[in-house]
């Protein structure tokens, strides 16, 4: 009788692994949640986001707060971490950026439910903060304050 193989591609955790060169060849890695039934919210904060501007070529940055109540997977940390950083030689608006990389979790994840907020620092003057969420918030689930303040300026 034939077994059914039950191995898939190695993860990048543990193991050397380049920075991807664009985003879309960078590779996320998911993992089996050990608790699908139970509604929590996991956070990944990334501080020192930088892409390019699709214009100038100039840097930006963004302050990254990503929350979601896994279902049957979780975002592995490492992959989440190259596929950000495969950003820093990508030209993209800020809103692209923000919607892009919600969007591409959501449908690795297919979590209960997803935001993500980018607060970017300002470029000429004008800082642009970006928010998208998909699914829905099952009852019950505590979601603290992203807690990146407003952009005030010198003030």
């Amino acid at each position: 009788m034939a077994r059914k193989s039950t191995r898939r591609a190695a993860l990048q955790l543990g193991r050397p692994t380049r920075l991807p060169a664009s985003p879309a060849k960078a590779v996320l890695d998911r993992v089996p949640n050990p608790h699908p039934g139970t509604a929590y919210l996991a956070r990944f904060t990334c501080p020192e986001f930088t892409c390019l501007c699709p214009i100038t070529g100039q840097p930006d940055f963004a302050h990254f707060v990503i929350d979601y109540v896994p279902g049957k997977w979780l975002l592995e940390s490492k992959s989440l971490k190259l596929y950000l950083a495969s950003f820093r030689n990508h030209g993209a608006f800020h809103e692209d950026c923000t919607v892009a990389i919600g969007k591409r979790l959501a449908k690795l994840l297919a979590p209960k439910w997803l935001r993500i907020g980018g607060y970017w620092n300002p470029r000429g003057g004008i800082p642009i903060d970006v928010f998208w969420q998909a699914g829905k918030l099952p009852k019950g689930v505590w979601v603290p304050d992203q807690g990146v303040a407003p952009y005030r300026g010198r003030g």
